[in-house]
């Protein structure tokens, strides 16, 4: 990665030069990697945040890890790959590989953001990986962005022999086991502008208190809802 001079102030040049070390790739337009690092809010007047680029991030994010799935399970029905991807392209996988590559120490935030413990936020992680993926491709084409993914998804990809159950179908299973009614999914709230929609749903069983979980689809907030209900009904034996 290219850096310019001066680097900015609040992200030291070592932090920037570990990031690219773990990116694997040289940016021709260092300006992309930048805007992918900065939070809305540390943009400056004319400036702009990482969300545009989160938004293509998502997609390129999604059409290689497909790519990926289907020449590593060869055999397995589109059903099944498909929630191997739902996993691989959520919010904990994508925050899971920003850790790894200490993409919080990066980011660009205001001094109240930073801190109020922004750059460890999973919601900021989340974004901003998907941001850089948008980066590498914008510069560098599918190929950067397949080189980075292949690599750190790889370990996630092979941490699933068999593909892995929902949470949804998980609780669903569980309360048919115990002759509970099925689980029903009631939005409670929705929040954020429109490219980047947060939405929350609370899931409940009967007998049980119910629980809510918060994503941006109404998909991924049941599945957050889901998960969180079984957490609880685990808990409580």
């Amino acid at each position: 990665m290219a850096l310019r001079d001066p680097p900015r102030p609040d992200v030291p040049r070592h932090r920037l030069r570990r990031l690219a070390a773990a990116l694997s790739h040289v940016f021709a337009r260092p300006d992309l990697l930048d805007e992918a690092l900065t939070h809305a809010s540390a943009v400056k007047r004319r400036g702009r945040g990482y969300e545009r680029l989160e938004f293509l991030g998502d997609r390129v994010l999604g059409l290689i890890l497909a790519d990926i799935l289907l020449a590593t399970f060869p055999k397995e029905c589109e059903g099944d790959i498909a929630k191997r991807h739902a996993r691989l392209v959520s919010r904990p996988a994508l925050v899971h590989v920003a850790r790894a590559i200490d993409l919080g120490a990066a980011i660009r935030v205001s001094k109240g953001e930073d801190e109020a413990g922004a750059r460890a936020s999973e919601a900021v992680l989340a974004d901003a990986m998907e941001a850089v993926i948008a980066a590498l491709y914008l510069d560098g084409g599918l190929d950067a962005a397949r080189t980075f993914i292949t690599a750190r998804w790889k370990e996630l990809i092979e941490a699933d022999a068999a593909p892995p159950r929902d949470a949804k179908t998980r609780l669903q299973e569980w309360a048919q086991a115990r002759g509970l009614g099925l689980p029903t999914y009631t939005e409670t709230a929705a929040s954020g502008p429109a490219h980047a929609p947060q939405r929350t749903i609370e899931a409940k069983v009967d007998g049980h208190a119910p629980a809510s979980g918060s994503g941006r689809s109404k998909r991924e907030a049941e599945q957050a809802a889901a998960a969180a209900l079984l957490a609880v009904v685990a808990a409580d034996g």
